[in-house]
């Protein structure tokens, strides 16, 4: 992007950001876990699944399988059972098994710490990766791009791509790193409460109150 353009959305995010740190000051992942094995795992259901209908599902996942050898040593039927609520069950029960064995394997039973071991793991992309080291050990290393972060930087002209991988880049290059881990968070609880990705009129919102345009936008996924 031109250094007009730079200025511009960071200037913009700034607001944005400062909007939603006063509505949301402590955010938190929605999903529940007990350690971060389980929270990689819950975080794989989560593609294209409700928050919500993940913790009901993992609430008994994980009663029944404690530890991550038993995600190892369980069949693919047994897997796809287990998860079969949260949809593409065939592909992250394959995936969750895959992550088990990979992580057993080559990392010695704990979930690595850096990006470039985590997306070695099958299911774990950078967005997934992101919410690990940001939620498990505290480590800014990107911006997680799931859907809502995705449509609010499309509507609110923050990048010019909609694939989450630049828009990423976009939004490190005009946000500063003390403030990506939060920033996520913050944008899926203001979906939820004020701004849901059904088409409707919100032109009182308080973050179009800052960039009035963004009634007008509604970005198509893709």
């Amino acid at each position: 992007m031109n250094a007009r353009k730079k200025k511009e959305r960071m200037t913009r995010v700034k607001e944005m950001n400062a909007v939603l740190r006063t509505l949301y000051k402590e955010p938190k992942i929605a999903l529940n876990f007990s350690n971060t094995w389980e929270l990689l795992v819950a975080v794989a259901l989560s593609a294209q699944c409700t928050d919500e209908r993940v913790n009901k599902v993992t609430k008994d996942l994980f009663v029944a399988y404690p530890s991550i050898e038993d995600y190892a040593q369980a069949t693919q039927s047994e897997m796809e059972k287990a998860v079969f609520q949260c949809g593409f069950y065939r592909n992250k029960a394959k995936n969750i098994r895959g992550a088990a064995k990979k992580i057993l394997e080559d990392f010695g039973g704990e979930v690595p710490k850096t990006m470039e071991e985590l997306i070695t793991i099958p299911g774990v992309a950078r967005k997934t990766a992101n919410v690990i080291l940001s939620n498990a050990y505290g480590i800014s290393e990107g911006i997680a791009v799931d859907t809502h972060v995705r449509r609010f930087a499309i509507r609110f002209d923050l990048s010019d791509y909609t694939d989450p991988v630049r828009i990423e880049k976009d939004l490190m290059e005009i946000m500063p790193k003390s403030e990506w881990w939060g920033f996520n968070h913050r944008l899926v609880h203001y979906g939820r409460d004020y701004c849901p990705a059904r088409k409707h009129d919100c032109e009182a919102h308080p973050l179009t109150n800052i960039y009035p345009k963004a009634n007008d936008i509604w970005p198509k996924a893709r």
